[in-house]
């Protein structure tokens, strides 16, 4: 990097700060800060939604995969992204957003009291949140890997300087500042998506490699087809079924996508633009990845830094400077709004139960706890970033697929089948039973029972046996043992229709977990 690429990245440091001062003007209460009062453009949420759902892991883990195995990358990433939101776009966009807009809510675990009760509510709440700080310290370390490479800064001064950044404008600016900064980004990421693309083209007709030709070359022998190595067919279904709950609210940050705009048929529209973005722009994204080994020689053994290298060799001063802002403008939209999650989370479902005072916080208290809770999540987070690599976590991949893969579905079935009718039946023991043998099972499968199989359990296994034995359990428990109270049924109802056509929810006096706002 020259001055001139330190000038890009510093300018978008500080236009990011600046829209986070601007949307301070916007939040009033805790409802702006976390939901945006339901006031977003259907628009502006599906890019917002689209954009927060990606890191530098792209950049790195995704990257050292297209390097090493091809197309594979996308057909095993993106593709089921794009699918599952498409589905959830019918089945779990609107019903969120009701969410905020029919039972009132800032966080979107917040209805669990009623749907479930309150332990099953804490339950998902506390799991929710410790999986999300080392989900996001991946890629807090996916970005400081990336920025030592083109700068030569330690992995924690990197992580350092990234999370301050991203503290200070989604602290002070809350959902609104998070979606805002999410378009600049987007359209930085266009940009410098786009140069990388013609910068990568160019080099290969330099080197009489025609556009469709490259495939045929040895270095990318077997890189055209779909599945291979551990990504099998096995491994493609379990992980379209845990990003149709990840990507359509499992993890939080989504949903407060959906719950964000004005009404049911909005959050819809903005889940079809999401879809449509994650089925077409990740593949201009991947064509470099997928030609970088006829143009570097990665120097990591997983190939992670192959992309890195590859635009310090093609792209002039300015332009290396824009892509650089690409990698973090990816990697602060995904942090500053799961930090936006977990406060909800925390600040709505967790501090009023934990501590009385919280129950009474006026809307000044409740803003001031939601902006402190926002820098605590960034800085364990941030811890958890300097422990990636170690014997722990091991890898930035291994991370983000095998443990944020591996533990979602236990903590996202309950949350999210809970919204529809067919399982109305699934109550608290449901919910609970179905998520502790869930985690269960991931420690079974990726610790005593790999430790006893020669190579250890295959990939595929590891990601979707959890999330299968959550779905059986959910929904056999809720046949055997039925729960459909009057209460849990009023507030399905309320998530599953508008208008007069919801039945209102009782509200019994003295019922405590079964009172929902009004």
């Amino acid at each position: 990097m020259n001055s001139l690429d330190w000038a890009v990245l510093i300018g978008y440091f500080g236009v990011m700060v600046a829209i986070g001062v601007w949307s301070h003007k916007r939040v009033d209460n805790v409802s702006d800060f976390f939901t945006a009062g339901g006031k977003m453009p259907w628009w502006l949420s599906g890019i917002s939604h689209h954009m927060s759902g990606y890191s530098a892991v792209m950049f790195t883990g995704y990257a050292g995969i297209a390097y090493t195995y091809g197309v594979t990358s996308f057909i095993t990433w993106s593709f089921p992204i794009a699918l599952g939101i498409a589905i959830g776009s019918k089945l779990f966009a609107p019903r969120i957003n009701r969410l905020r807009s029919r039972l009132h809510v800032a966080s979107p675990l917040e209805y669990l009291k009623n749907r479930y009760n309150l332990t099953t509510q804490q339950a998902l709440a506390w799991s929710g949140m410790l999986l999300k700080i080392v989900d996001v310290g991946a890629k807090w370390a996916a970005l400081a890997t990336l920025l030592s490479v083109f700068t030569g800064v330690s992995l924690n001064q990197g992580i350092l300087i990234t999370g301050a950044i991203t503290a200070v404008y989604c602290t002070i600016g809350g959902l609104w500042a998070d979606a805002l900064t999410e378009l600049g980004q987007f359209i930085i990421q266009l940009l410098a998506g786009l140069s990388m693309f013609v910068a990568v083209v160019v080099k290969l007709n330099d080197k009489d490699i025609g556009f469709l030709g490259a495939w045929d070359e040895p270095a990318l022998q077997g890189h055209g087809k779909p599945l291979v190595g551990p990504y099998s067919t096995v491994f493609l279904l379990a992980f379209l079924f845990i990003k149709l709950f990840e990507y359509n609210g499992g993890m939080l940050n989504q949903a407060q996508r959906y719950m964000a705009t004005g009404s049911a048929h909005e959050a819809e529209r903005s889940a079809r633009l999401s879809a449509v973005l994650w089925l077409v722009w990740p593949v201009i994204l991947f064509f470099p990845m997928w030609m970088s080994p006829l143009l570097v020689h990665a120097e990591k053994p997983d190939g992670s830094d192959s992309y890195a290298l590859m635009t310090e060799q093609l792209l002039p001063h300015g332009l290396l400077g824009l892509v650089i802002v690409g990698f973090f403008s990816h990697t602060m939209a995904m942090c500053s709004s799961d930090a936006n999650a977990i406060a909800a989370v925390f600040t709505r479902d967790c501090a009023p139960v934990i501590w009385a005072r919280a129950r009474a916080w006026s809307d000044r208290s409740g803003l001031i706890a939601a902006r402190v809770t926002t820098v605590v999540f960034l800085g364990l987070s941030m811890a958890v970033a300097t422990q990636v690599n170690s014997p722990a976590f091991k890898d930035i991949i291994t991370v983000v697929i095998k443990w944020v893969a591996g533990l979602m579905g236990p903590i996202a079935i309950p949350m999210m089948l809970g919204l529809l009718r067919p399982f109305r039946r699934s109550g608290p023991t449901a919910a609970l039973v179905s998520w502790g043998a869930g985690l269960l099972a991931f420690w079974l499968v990726n610790y005593p029972i790999s430790w006893q199989i020669d190579g250890g359990v295959p990939l595929q296994y590891q990601v979707s046996v959890p999330l299968a034995v959550s779905l059986v359990l959910y929904v056999l428990i809720g046949y055997l043992k039925p729960e459909d109270t009057p209460e849990r049924l009023a507030v399905i109802e309320k998530v599953n229709t508008d208008g007069d056509a919801a039945r209102a929810v009782p509200v019994r006096a003295g019922a405590g977990d079964d009172v929902v706002a009004p």
